[in-house]
């Protein structure tokens, strides 16, 4: 699988911009990145909160939190366990 979006790493981690996509595109998006980057902080750019996909980060041994970010958007912090 690749990842189709914008994606790049910064200070605080790798960074992913899933704004726009149709389900289940952002959680399949996110899920590969998160198999790229397994010992990494990954911060989601969404805009809506993506409640499926909290369950398979739990399952994949990742943790996360909503963080502030842009108006309109759901800004996400994931880390591994």
């Amino acid at each position: 699988m690749e990842i189709s979006v914008p994606h790049w790493q910064a200070e605080d981690g790798w960074h992913i911009d899933v704004r726009g996509l149709g389900p289940p595109q952002p959680m399949v998006q996110i899920l590969t990145l998160l198999q790229i980057t397994t010992d990494s902080e990954v911060i989601v750019h969404h805009d809506r909160e993506p409640i499926y996909l909290y369950p398979e980060l739990a399952e994949r041994g990742w943790n996360h939190e909503v963080i502030p970010g842009e108006d309109g958007e759901v800004r996400l912090r994931l880390w591994p366990e």
